[in-house]
């Protein structure tokens, strides 16, 4: 991968290592240094181009690696140049490689969930002009020496299939250690951890339980002496007594008085739902005499007065003095 400027010039040794300050490498004694801030964006430039080529060769919807993410974050970048003569003289690069500690939970063979915080593999690209001639190995070896770990101790971040194939290749990681995110480890990732791993939270609750069982337990308390077993009525004294106990009606029911001791005949209840169960017996007939009284008092309805005068027998007062004569004794028979 060619630039518009001198990559020779500005990387000076075949790998060189950035990290997130993307400060540019102590030049040789005897050259032209030129301006820092130049030379610092020519190494953004150079790491945005690697992180488009490498999410290109790996289908991915955006790239992963950019000089904006490298200085946001702790990672480091082996980048591999080209020393072969070029046309142009100014040098290309061959790949690069991003790698940084991240913390993790992860799980191990018996599915138990550990913390860890191993040096992951978080981009790895080599040009497709120059593969498969043994650049890709040279720079993950170096990468190895220089961070002092074996590859089964690393964590990749979602592998390309060519990734690993490559590690099968080189470093025989074949079997994996299944895992609920993205990151792949492979067999003896926790045999010989350079930073050793926290406690499961598994084997934690077991300590919690094993300090719980050897605690001393507090004094039994003394029970009462357990009564022999009877037979089981069906209805107990202490039920009859419950039922005994009279519960208070609710306003305004409450206000009624109460009887001191149920009537030795009881009223007769009306059939109609609304009537109440505690009303008292109908009020009896009035007489015929007394209501007769009672209707000579009322004065008479302007109706009844037309159906009276109306009537062919007579006033009401000869008809009165008519009845009250006495009666012959044809009519009695």
């Amino acid at each position: 991968m060619e630039f518009p400027f001198d990559v020779d010039a500005l990387f000076p040794e075949r790998i060189t290592v950035l990290d997130q300050h993307l400060r540019p490498p102590a030049r040789r004694p005897g050259t032209t240094t030129p301006a820092r801030v130049d030379l610092q964006q020519q190494i953004m430039t150079i790491i945005d181009e690697l992180g488009k080529a490498s999410a290109k060769a790996q289908h991915l919807p955006a790239p992963i690696t950019s000089a904006s993410r490298m200085q946001s974050n702790r990672h480091v970048v082996y980048i591999l140049k080209d020393i072969s003569a070029r046309p142009a003289g100014k040098g290309a690069i061959i790949g690069f490689l991003k790698v940084g500690y991240k913390k993790l939970f992860v799980l191990d063979d018996r599915e138990a969930h550990n913390e860890v915080e191993p040096l992951c593999i978080l981009d790895f690209y080599i040009h497709e002009s120059v593969q498969r001639h043994g650049h890709g190995r040279e720079l993950f070896q170096y990468m190895l020496q220089k961070e002092r770990v074996e590859p089964h101790q690393l964590a990749i971040d979602r592998p390309s299939p060519k990734l690993l194939k490559f590690l099968n290749k080189h470093y025989n990681l074949e079997t994996t250690v299944p895992q609920v995110n993205n990151f792949v480890i492979f067999e003896g990732f926790f045999a010989h951890q350079h930073r050793p791993p926290t406690a499961s939270l598994r084997a934690t609750r077991h300590s919690r339980a094993a300090e719980v069982d050897a605690m001393p337990a507090a004094p039994a308390r003394k029970l009462p002496p357990k009564r022999a077993e009877g037979d089981i009525k069906p209805y107990s004294s202490s039920d009859r007594e419950f039922l005994k106990v009279a519960v208070e009606p609710p306003w305004p029911l409450n206000r009624a008085p109460r009887r001191a001791t149920p009537p030795a005949h009881p009223p007769p209840r009306s059939s109609s739902l609304g009537n109440s169960p505690d009303r008292g017996p109908l009020r009896p007939f009035v007489p015929e005499q007394e209501l007769l009284r009672s209707l000579r008092l009322c004065p008479p309805h302007p109706t009844a007065r037309l159906l009276l005068a109306s009537d062919p027998g007579g006033s009401p007062a000869q008809r009165r003095r008519t009845s009250s004569l006495p009666r012959s004794d044809e009519s009695r028979y």
